[in-house]
């Protein structure tokens, strides 16, 4: 998503790339739709059953995406922003599950309560999980390391690991039976 070949390799380098790209809507969305098409095109692919998982970063951008009215039948963001771009409203067509920790310092309280607000008044069918005790970055086994690297407070959680992805696979066995 970030374009040119961008990867980060420090966490202020990913904040200014997602800044770039979320500040900049249209192109973001260009990209996420050729990614769409890309993968709408594989011969492995129901085309008319496409779900969007996206971890931290990815997990605003496919929650913007299908605020957006991507055409995406379900999104599942882990450790997400849910400050987003574009909030839930008319467009969103998606189911939505949103896994996040309850101790996470990245995502504010009030932006929690306004993502809930959105959603509450789309109607549509939508989870938003907050896992008691559980810092950002809790899905990625190496964490640890990396908040202890960069100074950032990251922690593995292997029981909300286990259950985001369960909660996830309920989610698509639901939308795609």
């Amino acid at each position: 998503m970030y374009g040119d070949g961008k990867l980060a390799e420090h966490p202020e380098d990913a904040g200014k790339f997602a800044q770039s790209v979320m500040g900049n809507l249209p192109e973001a969305t260009a990209r996420f739709n050729a990614a769409l098409a890309l993968l709408k095109e594989q011969e492995t692919v129901d085309a008319e059953k496409i779900a969007a998982i996206g971890y931290c970063f990815g997990g605003s951008v496919v929650l913007t995406m299908a605020n957006s009215g991507a055409d995406l039948d379900a999104v599942a963001a882990f450790h997400s922003g849910v400050q987003l771009p574009v909030m839930p409203g008319e467009e969103l067509k998606a189911k939505v599950l949103v896994c996040n920790g309850a101790e996470d310092p990245f995502i504010a309280p009030e932006s929690v309560t306004a993502f809930k607000s959105a959603m509450d008044s789309t109607g549509i069918d939508y989870q938003y999980i907050a896992y008691p005790g559980v810092k950002h970055s809790f899905t990625s086994k190496e964490a640890a390391a990396n908040g202890e690297k960069f100074g950032l407070p990251l922690a593995y959680n292997a029981d909300a690991d286990a259950k985001s992805w369960s909660t996830m696979q309920a989610l698509f066995d639901e939308v795609f039976q």
